[in-house]
């Protein structure tokens, strides 16, 4: 297993940091869009589309993502869309979590299939738009979510004693979910140094949200991004135990599917450009 998921990291880092260092946008657009075209097939497998059906919804992702590329919104989408797609994030994961497992099947099957699409969409616009930001602002930003999982799992280990959301996640625990904070802020203080030391070719989020919304600001900022990707990985969770499945699809040996690498990073993107617009006087 150990050995499947080295080569799968090592081949998707193969296709990837070309497209990510590229000066061009077009590489990284295409390569992330046809990824989120897969999870769009996933999310549909998962929602009790046929194959072909589910197919269909992946290219439906794709083709919103094509308009919106050559509609110019890559490099200036409207913050409202951002704040949108937060609000959604918000108060519709708090409302689909609260009803549980058992809850997800009862929504209606064409309004599933057409939140993944939409989710998946604006996911993967405030994705290229981050990359058109600067590869700093975009590394900073997935490494985040990064620290957020990474501090959470060790923090769950060693201190875990109040589970989180048994019915979805057992692993999950509000020790971790605290752990996963406390790294996020010492990425931060480590990253905005290396910004004001290296001076690279684009500020990092977390720079960003400094300037924007000073220091408490930022500190709040950060929680909140930190406690969405937990709520969309246990989103993800959640779809995939009312589908009865263990990972979203085998397309990545070692690793799942598609899904399961980016469903914390789903809300994170958004809701960082939606901060980021925002301009507190001084």
């Amino acid at each position: 297993m150990l050995k499947q998921r080295i080569i799968t990291a090592a081949l998707l880092l193969a296709l990837l940091l070309p497209a990510l260092f590229a000066r061009a946008l077009w590489p990284f657009a295409l390569l992330s869009l046809a990824m989120v075209g897969v999870a769009g097939w996933e999310w549909g497998r998962l929602n009790r589309l046929a194959s072909p059906a589910a197919v269909a919804l992946g290219a439906a992702v794709v083709f919103a993502g094509a308009l919106s590329y050559a509609a110019g919104w890559v490099a200036a989408t409207p913050p409202l869309l951002w704040w949108l797609a937060m609000v959604a994030w918000v108060l519709g994961g708090a409302w689909v979590l609260a009803r549980g497992v058992s809850g997800w099947s009862l929504i209606s099957a064409p309004l599933r299939w057409a939140v993944g699409c939409v989710l998946l969409w604006a996911a993967w616009l405030a994705l290229t738009q981050a990359k058109a930001v600067g590869v700093n602002f975009l590394l900073s930003v997935f490494t985040l979510v990064w620290a957020a999982d990474v501090a959470a799992y060790f923090g769950g280990r060693a201190l875990g004693r109040r589970k989180l959301a048994p019915a979805i996640s057992p692993g999950k625990s509000w020790e971790g979910v605290w752990s996963g904070m406390a790294g996020v802020l010492l990425l931060a203080g480590a990253w905005i140094a290396f910004d004001r030391a290296a001076a690279p070719e684009s500020a990092s989020v977390f720079s960003v949200l400094l300037e924007r919304l000073g220091v408490v600001g930022l500190l709040v900022s950060l929680l909140f991004l930190a406690a969405l990707s937990v709520v969309g990985d246990l989103f993800e969770s959640l779809v995939k135990r009312s589908a009865g499945a263990k990972d979203s699809s085998a397309l990545l040996p070692g690793h799942g599917g598609v899904l399961d690498r980016v469903d914390a990073l789903l809300p994170v993107f958004p809701l960082a450009l939606a901060l980021c617009s925002v301009q507190v006087p001084t």
